[in-house]
């Protein structure tokens, strides 16, 4: 098996490496330039949205899994920033490319990858967490609108969005996996109240979001009536993949190695500590492992196969060992791994290390927790039996 790279590849890495080595002063960093303005920069450039057709807001590139690899790969090692993702980026333009309709591709797809429209995602519900297609916000078309009724929870960024994609039960009467709809809607309808839940970080990233006779015009809904749950599962897939990134894996990981070589433990470096060695070994084997199934989902995406188990490991596999990245490090720092928040000049990479610590304990159980994502492993990936119900009286 030959794994070297084809002339045109490695061409295609200086140009990369070139374009880096030009612009990463140009690379959003607190207090420095746009991120907007970088994004613009990297799509005109074919680093971001490469393979988005032109009309959509992309660069119009061809797929091709090398060269998609490759800008991963070098901007990781750069630790460059590789542009916006979120939830209207990472999940909801893949979707709409799939089962959007053409005037929704022109008019959201450019405006979300370009920043300009920051989406939340209306999902979760009180009772309708794991079980999702238990969902009860309710919407009923009254003339030329949806009146939309309920509550959401966990409701990540509703607070800075522009915009919701957002399921609702539109068929009272249906099974419950066939009578959800999937409604689009600005986050300035009248009646929508946004409540703040903070986190173990100490931070507001989730909200609770009520929706009181909220109307949505009636052709603001993707798919057809009822079908809202085929197109929450092309979601769904997306998520769990954008959940656990590789390459920001591999940047942390980069982070990682520079810290293990400046930080000492009892006067010597941390990285010639056998035991810190040993437990970098094993999680730099495992990155390593989450790179080469990223190529297959590459690989699947492009052929238009399904990634089977490669997909469905993604979500499981990368939030456990983003955590155990971020836990080395702050046993690296000794006691100035303890402290946490601004206000001390011994805080570490502006508390970074912390931050993820206890971001990422929180994403083993947000987005589909570990106990649920194996048991999806074990029954569709591996073919087990599933597990049985008690039977009702």
């Amino acid at each position: 098996m030959d794994l070297s790279f084809s002339a045109e590849h490695e061409s295609f890495r200086c140009e990369v490496l070139s374009f880096l080595e030009s612009h990463r002063d140009q690379a959003p960093r607190p207090g420095g330039p746009s991120a907007l303005m970088w994004q613009k920069l990297l799509i005109a450039n074919g680093y971001a949205a490469r393979s988005i057709p032109t009309e959509y807001g992309g660069y119009g590139a061809s797929p091709d899994i090398l060269k998609s690899r490759i800008i991963a790969e070098e901007f990781a090692r750069a630790q460059v920033s590789p542009g916006l993702g979120g939830q209207g980026i990472s999940m909801l333009v893949p979707t709409l490319l799939e089962v959007g309709s053409e005037e929704q591709k022109r008019s959201i797809i450019g405006p979300t990858l370009r920043g300009e429209m920051v989406w939340c995602q209306g999902y979760s519900e009180p009772g309708a967490g794991s079980d999702l297609a238990n969902l009860r916000t309710k919407g009923e078309l009254v003339g030329d609108h949806w009146v939309v009724n309920g509550q959401k929870i966990w409701t990540s960024t509703a607070h800075l969005a522009d915009w919701c994609f957002c399921l609702v039960r539109t068929e009272p009467d249906a099974p419950k996996h066939q009578g959800i709809s999937f409604l689009l809607f600005s986050m300035k309808t009248p009646g929508i109240e946004i409540r703040p839940l903070i986190d173990m970080t100490e931070g507001h990233s989730f909200n609770e979001v009520f929706f009181t006779d909220v109307q949505v015009p009636a052709g603001q809904i993707v798919g057809k009536r009822g079908d809202g749950w085929k197109v929450a599962n092309a979601i769904l897939r997306h998520e769990r993949g954008s959940l656990a990134d590789p390459n920001t894996m591999l940047s942390r990981l980069g982070a990682l190695t520079e810290m293990m070589k400046t930080e000492t433990v009892d006067g010597r470096r941390a990285i010639d500590d056998p035991l810190f060695r040993d437990r970098f070994m094993r999680i730099e084997a495992k990155v390593m492992a989450m790179r080469c199934n990223d190529l297959r989902l590459l690989s699947a995406a492009v052929n238009g196969h399904s990634p089977g188990l490669a997909g469905l490991v993604v979500k499981l596999q990368g939030t456990e060992l983003r955590h155990e990245l971020e836990r080395l490090a702050i046993d690296v720092m000794g006691e100035m791994g303890l402290l946490y928040g601004d206000g001390t000049p011994y805080l570490r990479d502006r508390g970074s290390w912390q931050w993820n610590y206890m971001f990422f304990l929180g994403l083993i159980i947000g987005g589909g927790t570990s106990q649920i994502q194996k048991n999806i492993i074990s029954e569709r990936g591996l073919g087990m039996p599933r597990e049985p119900k008690l039977a009702t009286a």
